[in-house]
Parts: C-alpha cells; sequence; structure tokens
C-alpha cells in the first residue's frame, strides 16, 4: 500500500492562513482601491483550485492502483494473520487479483506457498465460510504459523480484468509469471523459500511458472495435486475412456467409441482443424463432444487454449526439476490419471532421491472427500476430511524447517 505524505505535497492550512492575512492587510492599507482584494480572492481561488487538482490527482493514483472490488462476498479474515488483497499487472495490461496472507507474530522473512491454480474459471479466494474443498485447504493453509500463502485469479476471475472464457493458457501462464516476479515487492517474505503448489492443471505446468534459471534457484519445492505430465491428446484419450467406463458403457462400447474420440482429438489437437469443421465432416462424432452444440469451448475455456497446451512439453519440465517435489493424487481422482502422478515423481527423481508420491484415499481430484469413485463422477462428496491439509503442512514443515541449507 502506498503512503501519501500530504505535508509533503500540500502547504499547511497555517501557512495558507497566513498568505491570505497579507493580502487582507493590503485591503486595509488601500481601501481606494479594490485591486488588492480582487488579487485575495484570486489567491484563495488559486489555493482552492490547486488543492482540489491535488486531491483529485492523488484520489485518481490511488484509483488506477487499486483493483476495484468486484465480488460481493466479505474479504478473507483470520485471527492472527495478515491478508493482504492486491494486484499485478499481465504482460497485456490486465490487472490480477492477488491475495497474500502472513503470520501476524512472525519475526524474520517467511517462506511462501505460491498457488498455481486450476483450468477451470473458478476463483482461489476463500472467504469466511467457504465449502469448497480447496477454499477450504486454502484457508488451512493460510492459517499455518511458519508460511505465507499467495495465490492469484486469473483473467476474468473474481475481481481479475478479463474474460476467463476467451483467455488462452499462454496469456494464463504470462499473469502466473508476473505474479510470481512480484513476490520480491514483499520485504517480509524469504524469496529464496518459494514452495509451488500447483493444482489439476497446475500440478502439471507448476515448474513452467518460474521462467528464468535466477526464478527457479527460488523455487525451494514442488506439491503437485492431480497434475498431468504426458501431452494433452493422450490425457484426453485416458479421460475420455474412464468417461466411458463410468458411464455404464460396456467394454465393447467404449472401444468403438474411443476410435471415434481418436479420430476427433486427432483432428483437433495434432492436425488442428476447428471442431466445427470435423464434425460437419464426421457428423457421427458429434456425440463424443463433451460439450454439446458448444464448438468453441471445453470445459469453460477456449479451444485455442487446449491446443496450447497440446504444445508443452511437460515431461522436459519436470525433469528438470532438482528440489524436493511432494506429487498426491487421489485414490477416486477419474480425471487425472495415476500414472501422470508417477512419471512426475519418476522424472525428479532421475535427478536425485526427491520426489515421493503418495495416493490419497477416499479423494478426488482436487481434495474431495468421496466414498467411492461412482461417487466422484456423480459429484456426490462425502464431509470435508481436514486431513489433505495436514498432508500438505507436514511435507511443507519438513521440508521448509528440517531441509534448510
Amino acid at each position: 500500500m502506498k503512503t501519501v505524505r500530504m505535508v509533503q505535497a500540500i502547504p499547511t492550512m497555517k501557512a495558507m492562513r497566513g498568505r491570505i492575512a497579507l493580502k487582507k492587510h493590503c485591503v486595509r492599507k488601500v481601501s481606494k482601491s479594490s485591486s488588492c482584494f480582487a488579487d485575495a480572492l484570486e489567491v484563495r481561488a488559486r489555493h482552492r483550485a490547486a488543492l482540489t487538482i491535488l486531491f483529485l490527482a492523488i484520489a485518481a493514483s490511488l484509483c488506477a492502483d487499486e483493483l476495484p472490488r468486484k465480488v460481493k462476498a466479505p474479504r478473507e479474515t483470520y485471527p492472527n494473520v495478515d491478508v493482504i488483497y492486491d494486484s499485478v499487472a499481465a504482460p497485456d495490461g490486465k490487472r490480477l487479483r492477488t491475495i497474500l496472507t502472513k503470520p501476524r507474530d512472525a519475526k524474520g522473512k517467511v517462506p511462501v506457498i505460491f498457488v498455481a491454480g486450476w483450468l477451470s474459471c473458478d476463483s482461489v479466494e476463500a472467504p469466511a465460510g467457504a465449502k469448497d474443498e480447496s477454499g477450504l485447504v486454502f484457508r488451512g493453509l493460510a492459517q499455518l504459523p511458519e508460511f505465507a500463502l499467495f495465490r492469484m485469479d486469473k483473467q476474468g476471475v473474481g475481481d481479475s480484468e478479463g474474460v476467463c472464457a476467451a483467455t488462452d493458457f499462454e496469456s494464463e501462464l504470462a499473469g502466473y509469471r508476473a505474479a510470481f516476479r512480484a513476490l520480491k515487492k514483499y520485504d517480509f517474505l524469504d524469496p529464496k523459500r518459494i514452495y509451488l503448489l500447483g493444482i489439476s492443471n497446475g500440478g502439471g505446468f507448476a515448474p513452467l511458472v518460474p521462467e528464468l534459471d535466477a526464478e527457479q534457484a527460488q523455487v525451494r519445492g514442488y506439491i503437485s495435486v492431480g497434475g498431468w505430465v504426458k501431452t494433452w491428446f493422450e490425457h484426453m484419450l485416458e479421460i475420455e475412456r474412464r468417461r466411458f467406463a463410468l458411464m455404464g458403457k460396456s467394454p465393447g462400447e467404449i472401444n468403438d467409441r474411443m476410435k471415434e474420440a481418436a479420430t476427433l482429438y486427432h483432428e483437433w489437437l495434432i492436425k488442428g482443424r476447428s471442431v466445427d469443421d470435423i464434425l460437419k465432416e464426421q457428423p457421427k462424432l458429434a456425440d463424443l463432444w463433451p460439450e454439446g452444440k458448444d464448438h468453441a469451448h471445453l470445459y469453460g475455456r477456449p479451444l485455442g487454449f487446449y491446443r496450447q497446451l497440446q504444445q508443452l512439453n511437460l515431461a522436459a519440465a519436470w525433469s528438470r526439476v532438482k528440489v524436493p517435489t511432494y506429487v498426491l493424487r487421489g485414490a477416486f481422482d477419474w480425471i487425472m490419471s495415476r500414472e501422470d502422478s508417477e512419471l512426475i515423481s519418476a522424472y525428479v527423481n532421475k535427478n536425485g532421491d526427491l520426489a515421493s508420491f503418495y495416493e490419497i484415499p477416499n479423494t478426488g481430484h482436487t481434495f474431495q472427500h468421496y466414498l467411492s469413485l461412482a461417487d466422484a463422477f456423480k459429484g456426490k462428496s462425502a464431509p470435508f476430511d481436514p486431513k489433505v491439509i495436514a498432508l500438505l503442512a507436514d511435507w511443507l514443515r519438513n521440508k521448509a524447517i528440517t531441509h534448510e541449507d
């Protein structure tokens, strides 16, 4: 937050009164002339105008820096935790909401957990009374006495400017990179102890957030939750096979559908053709498209977003990671495959004994508690199980506190 020193910028009222009094004295001396009185009035008007202009300039400056609040929910609050609502400018100029929490009584610089979020257009804000599982996890992490927590809402989400449904992946990643670089402006954060928590899509691209070698050196550890590492084309084929099975299709029907799905996604992701053109040419594939008649979006994001995901080489990115890594996957995650999580761990471990993989029982894709895979597919969740917060906290404390350089 900026501090504006009004005393330095504006003459004191006492000084202004003194200047006006001199003009009044002039009026008394030259009573036959109105010129001095007119001058006095002019000074008053001039000072008022100057004050008005200055106050308006200050207000405009503050408004320009302050990202307007669009969300109606109250801001996050916690006992013994400072919450800083701020913003960062993406390369295209859009201002993105950032939320930083820090322990109020922390001494010295504290390590920070930086969140790389999911694919959907859901906010990372977690006000009191939040009921979604990720929000509850964030609230738990925000109250850890040893860590700060930094989150960013992508373009068009929460208070952030832009349109999420029209934002491609490269723009979203550029926003995360700008947010990562903004950490250095907070003098209470330890720039050499950044822990990247990637969730879902973020659990795959997390190593891409620190772009430069110097930035990568700031990261002391990664946590990947429900991440991916294969190509997006492979992911689409795998999720479709699971989806068809959970829909109750027979093994034979699943194989028939997979042949058609392979055609659809190859034409779209590999050849780069529009879904409209593909379905007009092969109408029998229309029933396979998850979004029905909406041929411009998938899971709420523009189709170009996924072509950019297809261009990523996340296997290469994770193979460059040389810091402790914790790979988590829910046992009832039907969206991302177990093999992806195992591969992330394996790629990192080629650089030393650095990664561990754990599959969380009775858990879905992003911290949801389910009693069966069928319930997970239907979204029929059981009450939140806070053990997932403990899993994250225990690993962070171990790597941050007992494995210092």
